[in-house]
């Protein structure tokens, strides 16, 4: 099955999301450490927490995406039934 460029920039967005959440969080204890280790550990962990936000919205897109595509085969079978029985 090929997907189409909707479905190739959400995969790609995901993947890059993934990554800056990872990344984001290493500079972002890394970056707070000199403060104290509990602030760096709390700074990284409301960071995770917003980041991976933002990782479950593109996640409802590809979800919403898969919905529909669902929806619409079964809206097509659902007419052709209707039609051959009001034949």
């Amino acid at each position: 099955m090929q997907k189409d460029s909707f479905d190739r920039i959400l995969s790609f967005l995901l993947g890059a999301s993934w990554a800056i959440v990872l990344l984001g969080a290493l500079l972002t204890f890394k970056l707070f450490f000199s403060s104290g280790l509990m602030l760096a550990i709390f700074l990284t962990i409301l960071y995770i927490f917003i980041s991976l936000f933002l990782v479950l919205s593109l996640d409802a897109f590809v979800v919403n995406r898969a919905r529909l595509e669902e929806s619409k085969k079964q809206t097509r079978l659902l007419e052709e039934i209707y039609s051959e029985q009001s034949e």
